[in-house]
């Protein structure tokens, strides 16, 4: 009996030992690959939502895709000074940013595999009309396949996507530093991520 009970123990302890293994994997996995933008290869920032190394953002969005319309009246204006409140970037949230662009346009959160592989990214924020192909002039609605124009990472232009959601808010490219970094043209924040600095 006695024996029976520490054969009974000693398997326990084992089937710990092995699921806490399989645990400490898996976590070490997570931590060798950049996430939540805290790992940075001095060109770039990750999405919250990567595992993935190439879901880094450069340093430099660049310009703003062909055919976007600047906002009339934007309520932050080019060159305004404001205080971000996204957090689609570690850092990102509550980094003072300064407006380089303001677009009247829709943007549109999609869930999307990059075309160079890795897990689905899901309500990726955003991607302008002027960024998917064949989109016309008119909001797309939720559940919409579309195929992505836009270049904010490695594997994404041509990726097939599905939209999640939208909005018709004005649209910012912003200027603004995190964790050391200097992002140029990020794109894309919508004016309810934005607010002014207090």
């Amino acid at each position: 009996m006695k024996n029976r009970v520490s054969a009974t123990i000693v398997a326990g302890v084992l089937g710990g030992a092995l699921m806490l293994t399989g645990c400490g994997s898996a976590g070490d996995q997570d931590q060798a690959t950049p996430s939540s933008g805290s790992q940075h290869e001095g060109h770039g920032a990750s999405h919250p939502t990567s595992s993935d190394s190439a879901m880094e953002h450069p340093m430099d969005g660049g310009p703003a895709p062909a055919g976007i319309k600047d906002a009339s009246s934007p309520k932050y204006p080019v060159g305004t000074k404001v205080e971000l409140t996204a957090d689609h970037m570690e850092g990102m949230n509550g980094a003072t940013a300064t407006i380089v662009g303001a677009y009247d346009t829709y943007a549109y959160a999609v869930n999307f595999t990059l075309t160079t592989g890795g897990d689905p990214v899901k309500d990726h924020k955003w991607v302008v009309q002027e960024e998917i192909m064949d989109a016309g002039d008119q909001r797309l609605t939720d559940g919409t396949e579309v195929t992505l124009l836009a270049e904010h990472m490695e594997g994404m232009e041509d990726a097939k996507a599905t939209i999640a959601s939208s909005t018709d808010q004005t649209v910012y490219m912003v200027d603004y530093e995190a964790n050391g970094m200097t992002m140029t043209n990020h794109k894309w924040l919508v004016e309810d991520e934005v607010r002014p600095v207090s």
